[in-house]
């Protein structure tokens, strides 16, 4: 039998981590919507020229904003009665499973073909060059929830328009759809014809 690490033995040696600072909760007074935007930083030419990219590594980075902001998306998902959470790959499920979680109802992931497993029902959507798909997994059936969709960003709507249709074609009633993000020029809201919550827009 191999010897067991002698991790007591550690216990006492100084740390070689980087220490963080210890971040603490703001009063409820904060202007949220002013921080989430002052911490979702921009980045010119990202992925490819001329595209304007809103970064949200540093408002996760921020504890309580990111505290803050999962909150703001479970009140909204709780308004609409969401029985379900489904989270859009891959930044949708960063925020949609602390959702669920304050809610206290389960997490479904929407994924990207061919990532999930067992039985499956897809959907496929238009790109601006191409197709692609999204799947959920069939059992737990999802039918007869009201599911609400979350997702980071809200942009031309192709792909949370696709959720939609999948959610339906699985018998299951589309709540509505919560983003961090929406960029308002690009007109994702209005392919949607669910109630939409976004914290921040631009």
């Amino acid at each position: 039998m191999l010897p067991r690490p002698a991790i007591e033995d550690r216990l006492d040696e100084p740390s070689t981590a980087r220490e963080h600072p210890v971040m603490t909760l703001v009063p409820p007074s904060e202007d949220w919507p002013a921080r989430w935007r002052a911490l979702i930083r921009a980045v010119p030419d990202f992925p490819e020229p001329g595209v304007l990219f809103r970064d949200i590594t540093p408002l996760l980075w921020d504890a309580p904003a990111l505290r803050a902001a999962n909150d703001a998306l479970a009140e909204a998902a709780r308004r609409t009665g969401a029985t379900v959470v489904a989270g859009i790959e891959a930044r949708g499920f960063l925020f949609g499973v602390p959702v669920a979680e304050r809610l206290g109802v389960p997490f479904v992931p929407l994924r990207k073909a061919g990532k999930l497993p067992s039985g499956r029902a897809t959907v496929s959507y238009a790109l601006e060059y191409g197709t692609a798909q999204l799947e959920v997994h069939r059992d737990p059936t999802i039918a007869g929830e009201r599911v609400l969709i979350v997702d980071d960003v809200l942009a031309t709507g192709g792909t949370a328009e696709a959720s939609v249709r999948l959610l339906r074609e699985l018998d299951a009633e589309a709540a509505g759809c919560a983003f961090l993000i929406e960029l308002r020029a690009l007109g994702g809201r209005a392919r949607l014809d669910v109630p939409v919550t976004s914290l921040v827009t631009y």
